[in-house]
């Protein structure tokens, strides 16, 4: 689902002009933005939270060149789904795609040894 479908689901469900949907939809995304550039999370009881995590600066590797760089300190967004959003994927997918009837992983980087 992009943008353009969740305003013509939003407008199916709430009874509302898609015009309208689309000013709703971007009131929210405006103002969660604006909350989380400022510091404060904005929790939605049940979907979840959002809000802003610091990654810590790294040393990193240019792969073209092989040169060891820095890698600065940035604010990303983070998104925690809450129990109900969790609980509701958890028993979509369970139903999708059956139940688990091995713990072995087979096969991929996790058979075997790793090559150096």
């Amino acid at each position: 689902m992009n943008k353009g479908d969740l305003i013509v689901a939003m407008a199916d469900a709430g009874g509302i002009s898609k015009a309208a949907a689309e000013r709703a939809l971007d009131c929210f995304i405006s103002k969660v933005t604006d909350s989380i550039s400022g510091g404060e999370n904005v929790t939605l009881a049940g979907f979840g939270t959002f809000s802003v995590a610091t990654r810590a600066g790294r040393k990193g590797r240019n792969p073209l060149t092989g040169e060891s760089i820095e890698i600065p300190t940035k604010r990303v967004p983070k998104f925690k789904p809450g129990r109900e959003l969790k609980n509701s994927v958890l028993s979509t997918n369970t139903a999708a795609s059956g139940p688990v009837t091995s713990g072995t992983i087979t096969g991929g980087a996790a058979s075997g040894p790793i090559a150096t």
